[in-house]
């Protein structure tokens, strides 16, 4: 049997574990029911795993010893939100919601290790199952690579179900795939008074806004315009009555890109402008920025087996071109260290006459999209560790 006709074997299987998983969902670095049904699962199937970095999941499929060792990764928080669907496996706890796809993550992860393990499949290597915890607040991949899960991964390849895409198509591009994205917190400082008398202080929000302003210049005058990227302020508080002078502001943003270079000098760029800025209104600002996630940019090498690999499960039909998203993604860091790639699978609903996006409390997928992924998690690793075999 092709892994194609194991997947679609055992579809009902990831299903269920799906329909379980969204059920009782979990909050980041908080899973630790997920963690012992995965435990618990991998057991059932012989394979033995291992807790990591608190509540992620380690375990390996052996085959030949000689050979490479590939990481498949699959992340398992959920989002603090209210499900607003009405299906039989909605959410029974309040305020959180599998509204991202995690939740079929985990279980097209737990196919693709039934499939390679009951069937006895060679492998001319080793399968390295990374069940990653808190992706959703970009703490779970740094936790797991402190703990040191990819000192023995040769290469890494990740999923992301996704419900822009059509249901079962694949897209696996070199390249940037996702952007990276920071945060930054502009503290702003002048001297209140009376608003009749603004000559007698230092307008805190005045300030605040001239800021706000000049940090659009960073992208639209300082960075190359073939290279995307983004300077957003999404909140700005400055100010308690009409008539009182601010002698505060406070400014909070995100940054997006997919150079490395464009995202190493955001925190330099967006200090000086701070800075300088409010020195040129007698005012004081300081800052602080933190990286989320860098760019996910997959490796051209591993990009070409992930498409041979949709292919062989799937048919050339499968691939499309997709646009890469400036959402971002902790599985970033792991490129970092080994060689990697990306996948986007399409699990939009056909039949569903409003569309959905992630993140939504009516977020759902197509079902169907968990043969698929689980297939080429379990084909990508095969046809990696062939290659390999080959060096």
């Amino acid at each position: 049997m092709t892994i194609k006709d194991l997947a679609q074997q055992y579809k009902s299987y990831a299903i269920a574990l799906r329909r379980e998983f969204h059920m009782y969902p979990e909050a980041s670095m908080k899973e630790y029911e997920t963690q012992k049904r995965i435990l618990r699962e991998l057991s059932s199937m012989g394979i033995e795993g291992t807790s990591l970095a608190g509540t992620g999941v380690v375990a390996y499929i052996e085959g030949d010893a000689s050979g490479k060792t590939i990481g498949l990764r699959a992340d398992m928080d959920a989002l603090e939100l209210k499900e607003e669907n009405s299906h039989a496996y909605v959410s029974k706890t309040d305020g959180l919601m599998h509204a991202c796809g995690h939740d079929g993550h985990v279980a097209s992860l737990l196919l693709a290790a039934k499939i390679l393990k009951e069937q006895k499949i060679i492998i001319k290597g080793r399968v390295k199952l990374i069940f990653q915890p808190g992706e959703e607040t970009a703490s779970g991949a740094k936790a797991m690579i402190e703990a040191g899960v990819m000192k023995d991964v040769d290469a890494i390849f990740g999923i992301h179900l996704w419900n822009d895409c059509e249901s079962g198509k694949i897209s696996a591009e070199q390249g940037p795939r996702m952007a990276s994205a920071g945060i930054f917190k502009i503290f702003v400082e002048g001297k209140g008074g009376h608003g009749s008398m603004p000559h007698q202080g230092v307008d805190a929000g005045l300030v605040g806004a001239a800021i706000l302003q000049n940090l659009q210049t960073i992208v639209s005058r300082e960075i190359n315009p073939l290279d995307p990227a983004v300077v957003s302020v999404g909140i700005f508080n400055s100010g308690t009555r009409f008539n009182v002078l601010p002698a505060d502001a406070y400014l909070e943003g995100t940054t997006r890109c997919f150079n490395l270079e464009v995202n190493d000098s955001f925190e330099s760029r967006i200090t000086r402008v701070a800075i300088e800025t409010a020195k040129s209104y007698r005012a004081t600002a300081k800052v602080d920025y933190q990286q989320l996630v860098l760019p996910t940019i997959n490796d051209p090498a591993i990009s070409e087996i992930v498409k041979r690999s949709a292919v062989d499960v799937e048919g050339k039909e499968s691939l499309i071109l997709f646009e890469k998203t400036t959402g971002g993604e902790d599985f970033s860091y792991y490129g970092q260290l080994a060689p990697s790639a990306f996948a986007f699978v399409g699990c939009r609903k056909t039949n569903q006459e409003e569309y959905y996006p992630h993140h939504h409390p009516k977020f759902d997928i197509d079902e169907e999209a968990l043969a698929v992924s689980g297939a080429l998690y379990a084909q990508v690793a095969i046809n990696y560790l062939e290659e390999g075999s080959h060096d």
